[in-house]
């Protein structure tokens, strides 16, 4: 059941605060769609902008080496030193000779490899909704080694968004955001386990080597991330869209056509916070919702000690709620 509870807004210096990590001493982080990544203290009274990646920052998690890992929409994925010089490394920006065109969200094992999102192969950030409205399903989880080399793990996603681990790392999830769902694929010392199959892009077809992990959303799953409490959190940026949902099933040319109508005529997330959290066999734990007069639209989340850091990839700030006893 649905609870709502009390949200505290965090305001930062910069729009789009899309995701959020909690880093070693207690500061939050997120990146802002100008390009900055920036440092909330605790508290969350003084904020810093540590480092400008020149693209657009959306998913951020902490490599084994202690830099910051950026999954930035424009430039890739990236590897920034936020402790000292602000260095950045590209560490993926093609795959298969490709330029990726929609970098989302990553989680790491403890080895360094990474597990992460390209959402579309045909629309980038700034036209999201795009990917969405014209149901391309290009959407890919895919496997950055140790050695750097990449392998494509899921194909044919319907906007891949949120990746997470469990927490001992038996299996790599994935948000598929266009259909409210979260997949799961069994992993093998770190490797997609034996019988798993590769997905074609576009394909309706369900690969037969993975599972769903949650089909219960109540909308939209953006990021995901695994919690200090070990449940596995979304971000549920939208309830479900009856129009959008009525486009994906609508022949090709009743697309393109709602392609071309103006942006503020096409469909649009409504204004809510909602976030959920399932244990690792998938079932419901946590439904938790806040008043959205101030603040909309969770595309981030993680707990931390009982309280959830949410980001928002439309606020110039982040918010938190904590969960109930």
């Amino acid at each position: 059941m649905e609870s709502m509870q009390p949200l505290t807004v965090v305001p930062v210096p910069g729009p789009g605060a899309e995701d959020v990590l909690v880093g070693p001493d207690g500061r939050v982080w997120t990146g802002t769609a100008d390009g900055a990544v920036i440092a909330v203290t605790p508290d969350g009274r003084r904020s810093e902008r540590v480092v400008q990646t020149g693209g657009r920052p959306l998913g951020l998690e902490w490599l084994p080496d202690g830099r910051l890992l950026v999954c930035d929409a424009r430039r890739g994925l990236l590897a920034v030193d936020v402790d000292g010089t602000g260095m950045i490394e590209e560490l993926v920006t093609e795959v298969d000779g490709v330029p990726m065109v929609f970098t989302n969200n990553a989680a790491v094992a403890a080895d360094g490899t990474i597990w992460f999102s390209d959402s579309s192969r045909h629309w980038g950030v700034e036209v999201w909704k795009s990917d969405l409205i014209e149901h391309t399903r290009s959407g890919r989880l895919l496997r950055r080694a140790v050695d750097g080399s990449v392998t494509t793990v899921l194909d044919g996603l319907a906007f891949a968004n949120g990746v997470a681990l469990l927490p001992d790392e038996s299996a790599v999830l994935v948000a598929e955001c266009a259909l409210g769902r979260i997949r799961r694929v069994g992993l093998s010392g770190g490797l997609p386990a034996a019988g798993h199959v590769v997905g074609s892009a576009g394909s309706d077809v369900e690969p037969p080597g993975e599972q769903i992990f949650a089909a219960d959303l109540p909308g939209y799953p953006d990021n995901i991330s695994c919690g200090s409490d070990g449940l596995v959190w979304s971000a549920v940026a939208s309830p479900p869209d009856p129009v959008l949902g009525m486009l994906q099933r609508a022949p090709q040319r009743v697309r393109d056509l709602a392609l071309r109508l103006p942006d503020a005529l096409k469909p649009a997330p409504r204004r809510t916070v909602r976030v959920t959290a399932h244990d690792v066999d998938g079932s419901l734990v946590h439904d938790l919702s806040a008043d959205a007069a101030d603040w909309h639209m969770a595309t981030g989340v993680r707990e931390h000690d009982g309280r959830v850091w949410l980001g928002s990839l439309v606020e110039p700030a982040l918010a938190y709620l904590d969960v109930p006893r």
